[in-house]
């Protein structure tokens, strides 16, 4: 006789399993009934990372922004330190939400490359020419490592953002609960520090636009067959 397994030891394996099998066959699902309609993988990643460039283009131009209001908050007067805390807050959350957005984005775009990456392998077994698969698994191979220098530009410049974030909301933690002039001089001496970070964060930033910008040309390359 088989020994028992007790049912929430088989609940805490089997139910994450099941949410994964479903999403996958809710992604093959979405992506099938996109095609049907003229709307192919290569497409939907063309557009996915553009909004994932957008995306880090308002997130490089709201971290700047935030870093000017961190600057100007050292030479406001006492008097106006209750409306510089609500600046400083809104500044931070906004930078959070551009944060999300980025990692939002990044998700879309490595769902559909796996489809994409998936469906192109499968289909190499489909040619009858040696010649024409070897171009095409040749040129899979490219598109791949392409994407994946692209991937990691774009997560090494999102993970660069949280420690800025963190930074922000220590500074904005502070002004909140000691709205005088030494919170403000001790801000004044972390502005520097910020602004080293937020630069170091920008030129990430702008490395991974670069990388999205060249695999969103490569994939242009590949459909006009070049």
């Amino acid at each position: 006789m088989m020994p028992r397994i007790p049912l929430r030891s088989c609940a805490a394996w089997l139910l994450p399993l099941v949410a994964v099998l479903l999403l996958i066959g809710c992604q093959s699902a979405y992506y099938g009934a996109l095609e049907k309609v003229g709307i192919h993988k290569r497409e939907l990643m063309v557009d996915r990372v553009e909004d994932g460039r957008d995306a880090q283009v308002e997130a490089e131009q709201q971290f700047a922004s935030a870093l000017e209001q961190f600057r100007a908050v050292v030479r406001v007067p006492d008097s106006e330190l209750s409306e510089t805390y609500e600046r400083l807050d809104e500044a931070y959350e906004r930078s959070d939400a551009a944060a999300d957005r980025v990692e939002e984005r990044i998700d879309d775009i490595e769902s559909v490359a796996a489809a994409l990456f998936e469906e192109w392998e499968d289909e190499l077994d489909l040619y009858q020419s040696a010649e024409y698969r070897r171009l095409s698994e040749q040129r899979l191979h490219q598109t791949r490592q392409r994407y994946t220098q692209m991937r990691d530009a774009m997560q090494d410049a999102a993970d660069s953002m949280q420690p800025v974030l963190l930074a922000m909301r220590d500074n904005v933690l502070l002004l909140k609960h000691n709205l005088n002039a030494r919170a403000i001089g001790a801000l004044r001496g972390e502005v520097d520090g910020l602004e080293r970070e937020v630069a170091a964060l920008r030129e990430r930033m702008q490395a991974a636009i670069s990388r999205s910008n060249a695999f969103i040309e490569t994939l242009h390359d590949i459909d006009d067959g070049r």
